[in-house]
Formats: structure tokens, sequence, C-alpha cells
């Protein structure tokens, strides 16, 4: 029977209030707190010893360790106290552990405690990763060190080399799901400051997976961070030399930093490091008017760095736990590297130029190898040296080239030159790029990030039977293609106004350096110029409309150049967001490229495409000989109908206008959206009044087409989704939506009433949901036909509605809308006509703008 463990009754009130007093103390003192290391340490030293005047007197039987980012001496402000109890055996102990939990938070200190006995290490071993982790990685802070001292025996002891082995890669295994939850790249604009790629968690896997294959704990009694700690380790055993343990460790401590201020900012747990969190804690890290772009940029260098050393030594253990190559099967690939297996090394000691480290990432990327530890050294040493003396290299481009003209692994060798800092060594343009980001816009990787996973996502159409991925690998020269997508974004850092025309500009000097031929160099002028152009007339302008077909068409000087641009816009969409690259998008861009595809293959107008379908429908035997049919599709002027609509569903349209209903609509499901068809006579604000049947749904709409008969009955078209999944609505709705259209039409439904009836619960939702920021913006473009108003503002339920609402009262009408959304912000593009019939006049154009922000600004 064990013997009871007895606890001296101290005054938990007055540990509470001095507990209190002093934390309280530490979180004030704002100067402390800009050293993460030492702050951290205080935090940790405060709870230890608090932890011992609430438990003094207790019997040395068992033992409390810290566990976590307790025992590793990085406390946060508000990250959890993990604390383990450790008895030989628990059995009989219960009573004990419930009074010493019960005096530490009566005490305060609100510990989250684990408790284990000797035989967990056998269960868990085999069991639970993330228990066994906290095993090897615990501080002692009171009770019995005799037991202490056989925990750790034991746990090490239970650590054979084929346990170990499994362990290693399951800590692998479980980094990668890690980076895949929370992001596998160090440059996610709002990252996890602890679980994305870059993030604490990489170094602290490192950490685990060292100690786990040499037997040791990290921890020690010195008043230092077990970060610290490990980094001198490394630095002794020659792992790391000076400069890069500096650099690690400045890294480390400011995501700690961040960390620890993200915490006192919201006096809470909180890890995610969001927008304007940024803004907030750029202020008092750096306190100067770029203090938000500075803070970003260094900590993006941070993660890079911490991810850049977690790969590395990741590398180094999967070497040492795997069977050696032997030296037969070593390859020569020149007098400077080697290959063996898929590692490539330096074949003698020398120091590399930069020509030398291009030729080894051509094979690295050729061979799909990986460097050693020692020639990534070496190349990261060049690097530093190259940016600290600022060495003007002559560098040959005769192996950057080649690795642009690899067969695949482009992107994979581009990002990790970019990794090493030597993309940005031998483009100066490009480094500019590195870490730089636009604070609220819809990107998630900074702008550098951005650009190598849109390569990645060009070589990944290789493998796709789809129109892109034939596309892609019908072109010959794709060097051209991988410069446009280096270079689109290239002049951002210096504006983001423009960037696509100084970006040619940009692109021009460099590739002329490099040594490409003038036709080239136009070529890829050309895409970076019109890299935003393509994604702007399918998204925003009405593809269907033959003005627009004829201008866009006008821009190419050869269909392989429309093929490019179609690439290039691919590329750049599909790399800004996971949930940017929509099948509604790909279907657009996808129309408007097999459209200007014909244009410019058969040498024709855009009148001439779309007729010649209205002359094939009308003359041909599509509608067969039913004169109902053709005299309807003759009396609509707009000749994208028949592009918008199937035969099946004109015939639908007839039959429905033949009934003499005062209202028909029609429910589909079509590229991800809902859409609605509404038949109806034409009458003031019609338009309006249907946006206003469709918000009070809570249906967001992202086109409306307007087709209208020469007898005035109106055929309006709406592309729309449910507004809190983003998703097609369910059908189960679609009577109560017929209804409110079919009664807003004949005026028996109040639509502003209701509008406003709903307006509050859109408000409270989009707090939850949305990030309403964003400047009101009116732009007009003349059109052959139309004046368009390109309308920009955050997105919101109901807004179509207003702005439509208030075209109406300005004797405007509106033939056609289109909404492009862009995260929280819409762009709505409406092609209008007076009264009259006639263009707005550019006099008219101060009053639109100004009645219309208003509208907009009254809403938001």
């Amino acid at each position: 029977m064990l013997i009871p463990i007895f606890i001296i009754m101290v005054n938990s009130e007055d540990i509470r209030k001095q507990f209190s007093e002093a934390r309280e103390k530490l979180l004030a003192d704002s100067e402390l707190a800009k050293d993460a290391f030492r702050f951290s340490i205080q935090m940790s030293l405060l709870v230890e010893e608090f932890i011992h005047r609430a438990l003094t007197g207790t019997k040395k039987n068992y033992v409390i360790a810290s566990t976590g980012s307790f025992s590793r001496r990085e406390l946060s402000p508000y990250s959890d106290i993990d604390v383990m109890f450790i008895f030989e055996k628990i059995d009989g102990n219960e009573e004990t552990i419930k009074e010493a939990v019960t005096q530490l938070w009566n005490s305060g200190i609100e510990a989250s405690h684990t408790v284990r006995e000797f035989s967990d290490i056998t269960r868990f071993l085999t069991e639970n990763l993330h228990s066994f982790t906290q095993f090897f990685e615990t501080r002692f802070i009171l009770g019995d060190e005799k037991i202490y001292k056989e925990w750790n025996a034991l746990v090490f002891s239970s650590l054979n080399e084929k346990n170990k082995r499994r362990l290693i890669y399951e800590f692998f295994e479980d980094n990668k799901a890690r980076h895949k939850k929370y992001g596998k790249s160090p440059k996610v604009l709002e990252p996890n400051v602890k679980f994305s790629a870059g993030g604490l968690r990489d170094l602290h896997s490192v950490e685990w997976i060292y100690s786990l294959k040499n037997n040791l704990m990290l921890t020690d009694q010195n008043e230092i961070t077990q970060t610290e700690s490990f980094v001198r380790r490394l630095r002794k055993e020659g792992n790391l030399n000076s400069i890069a343990a500096t650099k690690l460790l400045q890294s480390y401590k400011l995501i700690l930093l961040v960390r620890n201020q993200l915490h006192i900012k919201h006096q809470r747990k909180i890890d995610r490091f969001e927008f304007s969190d940024q803004e907030a804690l750029a202020k008092i890290i750096f306190n100067n008017e770029t203090a938000w772009v500075d803070l970003m940029k260094s900590y993006f260098e941070a993660t890079n760095i911490i991810h850049r050393f977690f790969k590395t030594m990741a590398k180094l253990f999967d070497e040492e736990i795997s069977n050696p190559i032997s030296e037969f099967l070593t390859i020569q690939l020149d007098d400077d590297f080697i290959q063996r297996g898929n590692v490539i090394s330096i074949s003698h000691a020398r120091e590399l130029s930069l020509s030398d480290i291009l030729r080894a990432f051509y094979y690295r990327g050729k061979s799909e190898a990986r460097f050693d530890q020692q020639l990534r050294s070496a190349i990261t040493d060049k690097v530093f040296d190259y940016e600290e003396e600022q060495l003007d290299e002559n560098t040959s481009s005769v192996f950057f080239r080649e690795i642009l003209k690899l067969p695949k692994n482009v992107g994979k060798t581009l990002s990790v030159m970019n990794e090493l800092g030597v993309l940005g060594a031998y483009l100066p343009e490009f480094k500019e790029m590195v870490g730089f980001f636009q604070p609220g816009v819809y990107h998630c990787y900074t702008a550098d990030e951005h650009t190598l996973i849109a390569i990645r996502n060009l070589e990944d159409l290789a493998e796709e039977d789809s129109p892109l991925g034939r596309i892609y690998n019908s072109i010959h020269d794709k060097d051209i293609l991988f410069l446009a997508i280096l270079f689109h974004d290239i002049a951002k850092p210096i504006s983001v106004s423009g960037h696509e025309i100084i970006g040619g500009e940009v692109a021009s000097t460099v590739m002329a350096r490099l040594g490409y031929e003038d036709e080239e160099i136009e070529l890829v002028k050309f895409l970076v110029h019109h890299h935003l152009t393509m994604e702007q007339i399918a998204f925003r302008r009405n593809i269907n409309d033959a003005a627009t077909l004829n201008n866009f068409s006008s821009i190419f000087p050869s269909i392989l150049s429309l093929e490019l641009l179609y690439l290039v816009t691919y590329a750049d969409l599909s790399a800004v967001s996971p949930v940017i690259w929509t099948n509604w998008k790909s279907d657009l861009l996808n129309q408007l490229y097999f459209k200007t595809h014909a244009m410019l293959k058969e040498k024709v107008s855009g009148e001439e495409l779309l007729y010649s379908d209205v002359i094939k429908a009308i003359e041909g035997d599509v509608f067969g000989e039913d004169s109902a049919v053709k005299n309807h599709v003759e009396s609509i002027s707009d000749l994208s109908y028949l592009h918008h609509f199937s035969h099946e569903e004109i015939n639908e349209h007839v039959k429905e206008i033949e009934s003499s209903s005062t209202v028909g609509v029609f429910f589909k499901e079509e590229m991800g959206f809902t859409n609605i068809t509404v038949i109806t006579k034409d009458s003031p604000s019609l338009l309006s009044k249907l946006c206003g049947a469709l918000a009070i749904n809570d249906l967001n709409i992202h086109d409306a087409k307007i087709f209208t008969r020469k007898d005035g009955i109106v055929i309006d078209s709406f592309n729309i989704s449910d507004f809190r999944t983003h998703t097609i609505v369910d059908q189960a709705r679609y009577p109560k939506i017929e209804n409110d259209i079919i009664l807003t039409v004949k005026n028996e439904l109040a639509i502003n009433k209701e509008f406003k009836r709903v307006q509050s619960k859109w408000w409270r939702l989009e707090n939850k949901i949305f990030k309403r920021k964003g400047k009101v913006k009116i732009e007009f473009e003349d059109h052959e036909k139309y004046t368009i108003i390109d309308v920009y503002a955050a997105d919101t339920v109901g807004l179509l509605y207003q702005i439509t609402k208030k075209m109406n009262e300005l004797g405007l009408s509106i033939f056609f809308a289109k909404i492009a959304t862009k995260s929280d912000d819409a762009v709505d593009a409406f092609y209008v006509l007076n009264r009259k019939g006639k263009k707005i006049s550019e006099n008219e154009y101060p009053l639109v703008t100004h009645e219309l922000t208003e509208t907009i600004e009254e809403m938001l």
C-alpha cells in the first residue's frame, strides 16, 4: 500500500493574489516584452516559483514536471501551463492528485495536467505519438528526483533502433499533415505563428527528433530557453556555423515575440496572425511609417530561415536512418559535383561562384535530386557573402536559361533557389518581391511565393487531359512562358498600380541582360503587360458581346500569344488562393479563349462569329420548322442569347411566353451556381426589384444578363449562390424564391420594406464572417453601344439591389451586369444607357459617381 501524500495547507488566497500581481506586473513591462526570450523565461520561472509555493510540503513520492512550451521556458502570456504528474503507479494516489490540482487552481495557476505512471511509457510508445513526445521533453519542478531520473531512463531505454526509426518517420508524416492543414508555405499572408510552415513548431519538431535520435533531454536547469540551448549544442557539434546559428535564433525569437504580443493584445491564447494584428503589432515592434511592411518582410524572412533549417535537418535525419548508398554508385557530374543516389555533393572543398551554384541547381532539377548539407551550407554562405559585401560578380546566364528549359521541375528548382537566397542574388529585381505583400488583398501568399506557385501549377498541367493541359503540352519554348510568370508581378514593390506596365519594362531589361533575342523579349513583355487583361474581360465584361470580342482579339499579334496569355492567366489566378480558381472562372476563360481563337484563326469579327450561330439556328434544322421559335430568336437583338441558353431552354422560353403567363421562373444548376431565369413584361426598375427579391432570400448574385424582345418581353438570367455557404441553393428553397419573384413583379411585395427587415441580420452575419474594409471606387469605360460602369466596393448581400435601384433613379437602363468577387471585395460591371437609349455623357460622370458612392457607403 502506497504512503498517503500530505500537502501542508497554505493560504491559497494569498498565493493567488501574489501570483496575479506578479503576473500583471510582468505583462505590463513593455520593455521586457520586446525581448521574447527574456520575457518567456521570466514568465516560465514565475509559474515555476508559484507552483513551488502552492505545493510546499508535498511528500516526495511523485514528481511534477513541466511539459510543452512551459518545459522549454518559452511560455507565452496565455499559453497552456502544461504539467505532468509522474508516479511509479497511479493506483491509490487519486486523492493526492485531486488535492494538488485543486490547490494549484485555487492559487490561480490554471494548470493543464496529465497523470502518468511508468507503465504508460511502453503503452504510448505504440499508441500515441503526441503523448509520447511529452515524455522526452519535460523539466523537473518538484517531487522525488530519484523517480524523475528513473522515468527518463525508462523513456530512453524503451527506444530501440527500430522504434526510433518508426517514430521519426511518424514525425515526418505528422509534419506533412500539419503543413497541409495550416499552410505548407512559410509565406502565407495570415499565418499561424505556431503551426504554419516556418512557425515555432518546425523548430520544435527538429528538437524532438534530435532528442529521440540521441537519447537525451534538451531541457536543463540553466535560465535560458530550450531553443537557445539546442542551437548552442548544434553550433558546438559543427552542425551550424556562427552566422547560421545567429540567424536561426534571431528568426525564432521574432516569431516568439509576435506570439507573445498577440497574447498580450488579445488577453487570450491566439496564434493566427491576421492583417489587423500585423498592423497593430508593427507599431509596437518597429514604430515607423513603414512599420507594417518592415515587420512582415522580417517575419517572412524569419519563417523562411526556420523552414529551411527544418527541411535541412529533416533530410539529414532521413539520411542518417536510411540505408547508405554504395560509393560504387557515385556519378561524377563534372569536375566540381558528384551525385550518389538522389543527393548531389561537392566533389572537393572550394569556394563556389554564383555560376557554379546555378550549375548545381541545373543538375538538381534535371535529376530530381537534392543537395547534401555541406553543399547547402556552401550555397547559403556564398549568398550571405554576396549580400553582405555586395559582390559584383560576372555570372554566366547559361545555366539559369537551361534551368528554365528543363522538361520538368522548373518551379521546384526555382523555389529552392529562392529559399536559399540564390534567385534574389542572381536577379536583384526578383529580390525586391521576396516577402512583399499587399495587406487586405485577396492574395494568400507573398509576391515571390505566389510567383513560384504559379510556375509549379503550370507544370502540373502536363499531366492533365484538359484544354489547358493540351495547350501547355503544345508549347515548344516553355522558358518564355516561365519568364512571363517570373516577371508578371516583378514591379509590384515599385507600384501596385500599373505594375503590369512597369513590369514589362523590367522584363525587357533583364531579358536583354540574359541574352534573349528581341522577338522573345517582346513576347514576354506583351504577356506581362496583359497578364490582367484576360481575367478582366472574362469576369467583368460580356464575352458574348461583339465589341468586347473585337477589342480583346485585336491585342494579339498571333495565336501563340493568345495561348500563352491563357496559360499565364490561369497560372496567376490558380496561385492566388486555393479557393480563387473555380469552375465558373475556368469556364468563362475557356469560352473567351475559344471564341478569340476562332476569330484569329478564321480571321472573322465578333459580329460574324456570333451571327454565324444565329444564322445556323434560324436557317438550319436546330429548331426544325418551328416558326415561333425562329421568330422569337429573331426578335432579340442581342446575338449572345443563343450562346447563353441551350436550344431546349429556348424552346421552354417560347412555350412560357405563348402560355400568356404573367411571370415565368426557371431554375437550373451549372458551373457551381444556381441559375434563375425570369420571363415577364418589362417595367420600370424591374431589374432592381428582381435583385431585391433575390437579396431578401439571402442569395448572392454573381452575374445578371438581360435580354429584351422587340415586344417588350424580357428574359433576365441570374447566376446566384447561397450567401452563407457560397454554394448552390438548396432546391427545397425554390418555391419560396419563385413566389417572392412573382409577387415582386406583380408589385404585391414591398421590396424596400422587406429589404430593411433582413438587412440587420446580414450585418450580424457579415461582421462575423467578413472583414468589411475597402474604398468605393467608380470607373467609366466607353463601349461601342453602351457606357460601362465599374463599381468597386466591399462585397455584401443586397449590394446589387441598392446599386440597380439607384441607377434606375438616375434614369439609367441596365442591359448587362456582372459581379466579380475578390475575397471580400466586389467589382460590379454594368452596361447601361440613359432613358433615351443613348450612352451617358461624360458631363454626367461626376453626378453618377457621387450618387452611387453615397448609396454604397451608406449601406456599408
